[in-house]
């Protein structure tokens, strides 16, 4: 069993989506869903000692919100801002967002390899069927 000790905070489930589609690694991703009731912030502070974690919020006033919080409450947590041009984390195009999460030291995917599997998947497939 493999103990995640890393954790990227995110505000949704498209956003959770996209970060999986670029990361090469095991981590724990959590949505705060946009709500940030302090009942649901005290449970969250408890599940995320001892980890390292990630903010990778959108670049708007309710994702500068959640940066806030965390700077008070879990001033350790490390805070990755994605250019306001994609403002949504969920928008940013794949390259970038693995640039970005490869410049926070995490492995991403590569993807030329992983176009090129696929193409080499498909090629297999069809020669099977001719």
């Amino acid at each position: 069993m493999t103990i995640l000790n890393q954790v990227i905070v995110v505000e949704g489930k498209s956003d959770k989506k996209r970060v999986k589609q670029v990361i090469d690694q095991p981590i724990e991703i959590i949505c705060t869903n946009g709500t940030m009731g302090v009942d649901k912030l005290d449970e969250m502070i408890d599940t995320l000692y001892d980890k390292q974690v990630y903010i990778l919020v959108d670049s708007d006033d309710e994702g500068e919100r959640i940066r806030k919080w965390f700077k008070r409450y879990l001033s350790e947590s490390r805070h990755i801002r994605v250019d306001k041009q994609y403002c949504e984390v969920a928008r940013c195009p794949k390259p970038y967002l693995s640039r970005v999460l490869e410049k926070h030291g995490f492995i991403v995917k590569d993807e030329e390899k992983v176009a090129k599997a696929k193409l080499d998947y498909i090629a297999e497939r069809v020669s099977l069927l001719t």
